[in-house]
């Protein structure tokens, strides 16, 4: 299968293309992070924010499968280019959905557990979303462009970390880099969320396409916790000093974008469409830790290097 994965050098992105390169022709689209020539995948720059590049980079990879990761996704950032997050978070998926369904190519988009307000949880897809920062409301119009645009897409809420490039794209590597060097970190005991390992994510991901899914779906982990709990974890997982995070709330923060703060969410309806029950925490901190001990964020690592070279 030939899968085009935009954002290929994001978390999410990068993490899938590597994964699955082995079994599928992988072409990862990027922005500014050139990957290099010889790497394990095909690759092509393209900025999805112009008019027609989105069509026109389907036209020529002619993929039969489009993940599309590429978003601004870092909250603070789209408080401060907001036209920009418009463009690439809201209109740019539409422009995508339409292009895959005019080519008969199965869509995933990537969407964001942030679309509610937090001050519930236990929220269901049939739950009424509320976003509260400039990065959820982009979000949640991107969901209603592809949903609009291609009935038959995959809309998948998601929450993860991972090993990334920089190594400071995930909380799961901030908790360990600050606790790996003995230095103090601040925990969140009043955010919840159900985050799921990034690989463990893809794996799901695929099973949706292969069951030939269509819709929203919450595609988390059936385990929530507080982000004070999962960096407790972290040090657990890997045998740091768990002490060093200070149990905080997260309006001692100072974070430009304001936070949902309860993004339980429900996975029935993926569970049901699957067969199966999604993962709680233990796998997803087991295979982070693995991938540490096998050299994998070290790889990582040495990729951004050549690339920055």
């Amino acid at each position: 299968m030939r899968i085009l994965v935009t954002g290929a050098s994001g978390l999410l992105g990068l993490n899938f293309s590597l994964q699955f390169a082995r079994q599928h022709a992988i072409i990862g689209l990027v922005n500014q992070h050139n990957l290099p020539a010889d790497g394990p995948f095909e690759f092509h720059q393209s900025d999805l924010a112009q008019a027609g590049a989105a069509e026109q980079t389907i036209k020529t990879a002619k993929p039969d499968l489009i993940l599309h990761c590429a978003a601004i996704a870092n909250l603070d950032a789209c408080e401060g280019m907001p036209e920009l997050a418009q463009r690439l978070n809201a209109e740019v998926p539409g422009e995508i959905a339409l292009a895959a369904r005019r080519a008969r190519i199965k869509l995933v988009h990537i969407s964001t557990d942030a679309v509610f307000d937090g001050l519930q949880g236990s929220y269901s897809e049939r739950s009424a979303t509320n976003p509260i920062n400039i990065y959820a409301r982009t979000k949640l119009a991107g969901e209603k462009a592809v949903a609009d645009a291609n009935p038959d897409a995959i809309i998948a809420r998601v929450n993860f970390y991972g090993w990334s490039l920089s190594g400071a794209r995930s909380l799961g590597e901030l908790f360990f880099q600050n606790l790996n060097a003995e230095r103090r970190m601040n925990g969140f005991t009043d955010v919840w969320f159900c985050p799921l390992q990034v690989n463990v994510l893809g794996e799901i991901l695929m099973k949706m396409v292969e069951k030939n899914l269509s819709g929203l779906y919450h595609t988390v982990s059936s385990e929530c916790l507080s982000k004070y709990d999962f960096g407790c974890r972290i040090a657990r997982q890997f045998g740091l000093d768990e002490k060093l995070i200070s149990p905080v709330s997260w309006l001692e923060g100072r974070l430009a974008a304001s936070r949902s703060p309860n993004l339980r969410l429900r996975t029935e309806k993926l569970e049901k469409a699957l067969g199966e029950v999604l993962p709680d925490q233990a796998p997803g901190l087991k295979r982070f830790y693995e991938q540490y001990r096998e050299g994998y964020a070290e790889t990582l690592k040495k990729l951004n290097q050549k690339m920055n070279a």
